[in-house]
């Protein structure tokens, strides 16, 4: 049997498998708030060992894209309750992705008291959609004070107990692809002079604490954490490789120190492979391989580098995903147009091999 369908066990983490679904953006949440079709969506899933759940706003600053879930209201626990109770009865494990989407947003769609905060008051390339006016340029955000940056660790801290509450078994924090936690790594995007900015150690400042904030607040076999080494997306520029190295291989020291249960990494074919054997090396702890991966990739990448494989689309259009890799069957082609529209169409309704004989 491969080995991506065989049970994962170490001595902190069980799973029924070693394939992970991993976080995607669906746009569902009308009001920001989880809901049954939301619960029948991951339901559907649960042949992973672990789900990650789409990117949720730990706080109504974060929320950035129209409909994406938050987890900073009782309302939205009551409503993430559904999604846990349903992926728990499927024999899955369920971490919420908190994401706070930092200058990458507009102010059509935040919720009410919601501000546009950034490392520095740096205006992001590039259009967002809105609900209300279709595709508008990205609104210039405010440059976090230190007060700002406390309140904004607290409300993550907050957002993870308010997670364990919903009944997640833990929280990832989002620290990839050019939101709030990438856009303080980056040395193009961070311009501070304070103990938040110049220096590896100082641009790292913000995600190392709220890492061991949040680690300390629900324990830390409860905390993963996702990067992207050598990313650009979302107007990310790229910066000295040698300086990449330098920060991912600091990172991985401090979030191997802190304890945390998992690395989740999304990797970069241009990367540099010595970023990828330093954290190897560094970090301890559970290695999750994501982006690009086939079936037969990821038995290569269990076999070496990672411990669990990730998938995103391949999930999100075939929900037995477990059942067509064990078969060899042939995987859905996702829908892009309708990825981020607000109903059950390109979400609930693909197919399952079961349901194709029966048509």
């Amino acid at each position: 049997m491969k080995k991506i369908l065989t049970p994962f066990k170490n001595d902190r983490l069980s799973l029924k498998n070693h394939l992970v679904m991993a976080p995607m953006t669906r746009s569902r949440a009308i009001d920001n708030v989880p809901n049954e079709l939301m619960a029948e969506y991951y339901a559907q899933r649960s042949g992973a060992g672990l789900i990650v759940t789409e990117g949720t706003a730990p706080m109504a600053d974060g929320v950035g894209y129209p409909r994406i879930p938050g987890i900073y209201s009782d309302g939205q626990v009551e409503g993430w309750k559904k999604v846990t109770k349903s992926v728990h009865e499927g024999g899955s494990k369920i971490f919420v992705q908190l994401m706070h989407t930092g200058r990458i947003a507009h102010k059509d769609n935040l919720p009410e008291g919601g501000r546009i905060l950034a490392p520095s008051a740096i205006t992001a390339g590039g259009e967002m959609f809105t609900d209300t006016n279709g595709p508008q340029e990205h609104s210039e955000p405010e440059a976090l004070t230190l007060e700002g940056i406390k309140r904004t660790i607290d409300g993550h801290v907050k957002a993870a107990e308010n997670a364990i509450r919903a009944g997640f078994d833990g929280i990832e924090i989002h620290g990839a692809h050019g939101y709030l936690v990438e856009q303080f790594l980056s040395p193009n995007v961070n311009k501070r002079s304070d103990e938040y900015g110049g220096s590896i150690e100082n641009r790292a400042r913000f995600v190392v604490e709220m890492v061991n904030a949040i680690a300390e607040s629900i324990g830390k076999d409860k905390v993963g954490v996702r990067i992207s080494p050598y990313g650009t997306f979302n107007d990310q520029p790229a910066y000295d490789q040698e300086e990449v190295h330098q920060t991912y291989s600091y990172l991985a020291e401090q979030f191997n120190e802190a304890g945390i249960i998992y690395v989740h990494l999304s990797t970069n074919p241009e990367a540099s492979e010595k970023t990828y054997r330093a954290i190897r090396e560094k970090y301890n702890g559970i290695i999750i391989q994501c982006n690009g991966l086939t079936s037969e990739t990821a038995e290569e990448a269990l076999n070496g580098f990672a411990d669990l494989a990730a998938f995103a689309r391949n999930w999100l259009a075939n929900p037995d995903l477990v059942e067509r890799i064990a078969e060899g069957a042939e995987l859905n082609a996702p829908k892009p147009e309708l990825f981020y529209t607000p109903g059950e169409e390109g979400y609930t309704d693909y197919p399952t091999l079961k349901e194709e004989v029966v048509r």
